[in-house]
């Protein structure tokens, strides 16, 4: 039997560990933390991932993958530790939803700040950022400040034209859209168009096509118009840096689409952005960082880190990239463009067009 002693030290002890654990508990509560599964450079997320932990006390445990991600969160099943699923290119949003390692999320922020067209319909996944493809063009023999994709197939661009692969991602989505705009018939005939036109075989990427047009080797072609802006920013070396300052950066547009449904014209564009894991132990704070990455100061940030376009509008551009002029995007939602993907590919292959 306990002295009356022993029973006060007892409850002396007992209300010590409540007064602690009252002290802990809130502690607990403010540590926080949600897990980014991304293929984006680390580099380029750091800033932003500092700052949203600055403004929330939320930690992010940043996992990069050069590749593989859809396939590595699909293994890891109902037990993957991913919140947060960040890709670039809107083919591989859609391996993701595919996969099943997505849900669908609801929130009026990004509703708000995003674009329809750039969200998937179901709540799947939200653009962050945008890759204009652009034509770029000999400042030296090319005095066009305007174009169409389709001017590119052209008689008068024969001999003249220079690409990455037609089964590369970027040019496999802009295939995509113009079978979105003007059916696959038409497509069809402006591929075969635009591959009589090239003056060498689809290769390499797209600062190659700033390379070969300031090398003479041809006077226009397809890039992304960040290529353009690290360039031009010296980040590639000064060699590179001639390259970018060789052409000029056209934002081109579709002539009026002629399918069915299709969406008046405007530039096409590939995005970067993100998705909540399917079994995301932190879907609370996933919601939150996706939310702050909409933000117009995220946005900025995130778009001046690789000279690419806010998906907000109305956010500052990096003055470099303002430098190529008013980007009008085409309104074709970005799922429309990815249904036609794989059609795009299949007529590639079937017409030869990288041979």
């Amino acid at each position: 039997m306990r002295s009356p002693v022993s029973r006060a030290f007892v409850a002396l002890l007992v209300m010590v560990a409540a007064c602690v654990a009252q002290i802990i508990a809130p502690a607990v509560a403010r540590a926080a933390e949600v897990n980014l599964y991304s293929t984006r450079e680390p580099g380029l997320l750091q800033p932003l991932l500092d700052s949203f932990t600055a403004k929330t006390g939320i930690k992010v445990n940043t996992v990069f993958l050069n590749t593989g991600l859809a396939e590595r969160v699909a293994a890891e099943g109902a037990s993957s530790p991913a919140d947060v699923l960040m890709v670039v290119d809107i083919g591989n949003l859609v391996e993701l939803v595919k996969r099943g390692v997505t849900q669908p999320i609801r929130s009026a922020t990004l509703d708000e700040a995003i674009p329809a067209s750039l969200r998937d319909p179901d709540g799947n996944w939200v653009a962050l950022s945008l890759r204009a493809r652009a034509i770029f063009v000999s400042k030296e023999r090319v005095s066009d400040t305007a174009m169409t994709y389709e001017d590119l197939a052209d008689p008068r661009w024969r001999g003249k034209v220079c690409t990455r692969g037609g089964q590369h991602p970027y040019n496999t989505a802009l295939f995509a859209a113009m079978i979105a705009k003007h059916g696959e018939p038409a497509t069809a005939e402006y591929l075969k168009a635009l591959k009589a036109n090239l003056a060498r075989r689809p290769a390499g990427g797209d600062r190659d096509v700033a390379r070969d047009i300031f090398a003479g080797i041809c006077d226009a072609g397809l890039s992304n118009t960040y290529y353009a802006g690290l360039m031009l920013s010296g980040a590639g070396g000064p060699e590179q840096k001639r390259w970018g300052e060789a052409v000029r950066v056209i934002l081109p547009t579709f002539k009026n689409g002629k399918a069915t449904g299709a969406q008046g014209t405007g530039t096409h564009v590939n995005v970067s952005g993100a998705a909540v894991a399917r079994h995301a132990p932190h879907r609370a704070e996933a919601l939150r960082l996706l939310e702050f990455l909409a933000t117009p100061e995220a946005q900025r940030i995130y778009a001046e880190a690789n000279f690419e376009y806010p998906a907000r509008a109305g956010v500052a551009l990096q003055p470099i990239v303002a430098g190529f002029g008013t980007l009008e995007i085409d309104p074709t939602p970005l799922a429309t463009i990815a249904a036609k993907r794989e059609e795009a590919s299949l007529l590639v292959d079937r017409l030869g067009f990288d041979r």
